[in-house]
């Protein structure tokens, strides 16, 4: 397990982060999200000991991160940061050997990889010539293939088209599954709901929501409907209780003053039986970020 204990990090009189408590635990995936200059890299680089904290401890089980507990540790930088001349094969097994995997190994798992990941390309072709969405998951591979215990991914799907990006969150619930602590950044609601098994949510280096996914968003009420049936804008604009109803497709996406009006809704647009569609939930991740960070 991975403790985060009232980290603070200054630069000068700027304050990065401030009073962050966060566990890791295996098996688990934790969504660090918040607006650019939040402080999710300077949670990430702190716990990678690039840079110390300014007061507060990081802990792995109880004591500080020692040099085996970090050869452990599999990092997604969202820089990329690979040799552009080495070729594929000469990249993994040096990363691979960094982390004490020994080459051989290494070799036999990276067939394996390449495939899974669906690499475009061959273990002896130079990283340079790769696209750039095949060297992302070059890069991915390098911090996987030594089968880390924590899992460190700085935005992993940027740049990555849906089918790749799918591939990517494939291996990381599969890590997952396997024991690993995980924890990523991502601009990304949708990936971050996908995944995560917890959320911690930043806004100028404090934390302002963390816990469970379904559980953040269950405390914001359930006040999203979608629906469909032979109703009108203004007539669903109109009812007690509605305050914005947008049409989305076949139907409409409606804002509740509160979770109560969805049953007087419900009871309205079904007054004559059947209709195709009526949902009721909380507000999505996307829409609960823009509330609590980015408009606020």
């Amino acid at each position: 397990m991975l403790e985060l204990n009232h980290l603070n990090k200054k630069f000068g009189d700027n304050i990065a982060v401030k009073n962050m408590n966060m566990v890791l635990e295996p098996g688990k995936v934790m969504g660090l999200i918040g607006q650019n200059g939040a402080g999710k890299t300077t949670t990430f680089r702190m716990i990678l000991n690039f840079i110390k904290p300014t007061s507060g401890e990081i802990t792995w089980d109880g004591h500080p991160i020692t040099q085996a507990d970090k050869q452990k540790i599999g990092f997604l930088p969202e820089e990329r940061g690979l040799y552009q001349k080495l070729t594929i094969e000469e990249q993994i097994l040096y990363f691979a050997e960094l982390h004490g995997m020994p080459r051989a190994e290494a070799k036999v798992a990276l067939t394996d990889w390449l495939q899974r990941l669906n690499v475009v390309g061959k273990a002896t072709d130079k990283v340079q010539t790769l696209s750039k969405g095949n060297a992302q998951k070059v890069q991915m591979i390098a911090s996987l293939i030594f089968t880390p215990k924590l899992l460190i991914l700085d935005e992993p799907f940027s740049g990555l088209d849906p089918v790749n990006t799918s591939i990517m969150m494939d291996e990381i619930v599969r890590m997952k599954d396997n024991g690993a602590m995980i924890i990523f950044s991502s601009h990304d609601m949708n990936n971050v709901t996908k995944i995560s098994d917890n959320l911690t949510m930043l806004k100028k280096g404090q934390v302002v929501l963390q816990g469970g996914v379904q559980e953040i968003r269950e405390q914001f009420g359930r006040t999203k409907v979608y629906i469909e049936g032979p109703f009108t804008q203004d007539e669903l604009t109109n009812f007690p209780g509605v305050i914005t109803v947008t049409q989305q497709g076949a139907g409409f996406d409606i804002t509740l003053s509160d979770e109560a009006t969805g049953h007087q809704l419900f009871d309205y647009v079904t007054r004559n039986g059947y209709i195709p569609a009526f949902s009721q939930q909380p507000p999505t991740l996307d829409d609960i970020f823009r509330q609590e960070v980015a408009l606020s």
